[in-house]
């Protein structure tokens, strides 16, 4: 009798997927969801996959398990790969990401102390020496996109230097589901910026002439994918909790921006990033109605609840843009690290190889 193989994807609030998966298309002709995990930066998330092979008795040591991220652009990242009692995690996932092991036909993978970079599409690749399947699960964090300009202005940014202000504010480029979710969520932003694709878009809620076209539905606007050396647009970055506290430094006066920095230094903190920021505000809920200096030297305050002597009828974080750093005094937002968490990193497992194994994983 032959090998057959199927790999079960299994999702709490999702059917059951028995696959080949391609693109959310079973070539079983078997109705299933595209599976989706939600966590935030810091936490501990199982990416689910399972998988039953007939017959039963097939030696597990033939059984090859691969995780690989893709990206949109249809790039792949090798993430962990197992074959028989050889174990292998790569790159940034290494000591991070364990086998979850919940009973015979589990290759679920455990991602420990997820980071904003963990966030996309993974593929699940289950190979015995007949079979080859595959699934997809997409692992999404909770977090909030913010649009993002530099000190020297507006469209002055480049794809690889998008990518570089958002990673300096403590975050990446923006997703277009990310930016989407934004857009649902109220978002309302008259400049266009890069995402991660190498898109350029800009998220309308309220159409206007001068954002387009008045009589243009609301949505979110797209140039398509842009020239990432040649071409320069706004940044919108995403960015998900905080392994700290944001707050506003109470002081007797208010300061330039060194006065500022050393404020928070005193304070056991550094200057507050844009995106700890607006993660603050989103997440934390932070409503404060002071203008303060932040790190990349502007002024911005986060509002939860809107009143009539702080910036307007929406929540959100006002800017009021990069103000001379030696001359201008006001407040100062820090932010001070959490000291006291504990390791999530995967428990380290002994591996042994046999001695006469000349298999590559």
């Amino acid at each position: 009798m032959g090998h057959f193989l199927t790999v079960i994807l299994n999702v709490k609030n999702s059917t059951v997927i028995h696959i080949q998966i391609y693109n959310c298309n079973t070539l079983n002709l078997i109705q299933f969801e595209c599976g989706k995990v939600v966590t935030h930066r810091g936490g501990t998330i199982t990416l689910p996959c399972r998988y039953h092979h007939e017959p039963e008795d097939v030696d597990p040591n033939h059984i090859r398990i691969k995780w690989t991220k893709v990206s949109d652009a249809f790039q792949f990242e090798d993430v962990f790969v197992e074959l028989g009692r050889q174990q292998k995690a790569f790159g940034s996932y290494r000591g991070r990401v364990s086998l979850e092991r919940a009973g015979p036909g589990d290759a679920s993978v455990i991602i420990h102390n997820i980071t904003l970079q963990d966030y996309g599409r993974y593929e699940c690749e289950v190979t015995n020496d007949m079979e080859d399947d595959t699934g997809f699960v997409n692992l999404d964090l909770e977090g909030v996109v913010f649009p993002y300009y530099p000190p020297s202005g507006r469209y002055k940014l480049n794809y690889h230097q998008a990518e570089e202000v958002c990673r300096q504010q403590d975050a990446i480029l923006a997703s277009h589901a990310q930016l989407h979710k934004a857009w649902l969520e109220g978002l309302d932003w008259c400049n266009a910026g890069w995402l991660e694709d190498g898109s350029v878009q800009y998220p309308i809620s309220q159409p206007r002439v001068q954002c387009g076209r008045k009589d243009s539905p609301p949505g979110v606007r797209n140039y398509g994918y842009r020239h990432k050396d040649d071409e320069c647009y706004d940044a919108f970055c995403f960015t998900s909790n905080l392994n700290g506290r944001v707050y506003f430094l109470k002081r007797f006066k208010k300061v330039n921006y060194l006065e500022a920095v050393k404020a928070c230094q005193r304070d056991d903190a550094v200057i507050a990033k844009v995106g700890q920021l607006y993660a603050a505000w989103k997440i934390q809920l932070l409503d404060r109605c002071e203008a303060g200096w932040v790190e990349d030297g502007s002024i911005r305050y986060p509002i939860v609840n809107p009143r009539t002597r702080c910036g307007g009828p929406e929540p959100g974080v006002r800017n009021l843009g990069f103000p001379d750093k030696k001359f201008r005094l006001y407040g100062v937002y820090c932010f001070r690290r959490n000291t006291d968490v504990q390791s999530t990193q995967a428990p380290k497992e002994t591996i042994t190889k046999p001695a006469n194994s000349t298999r590559s994983i």
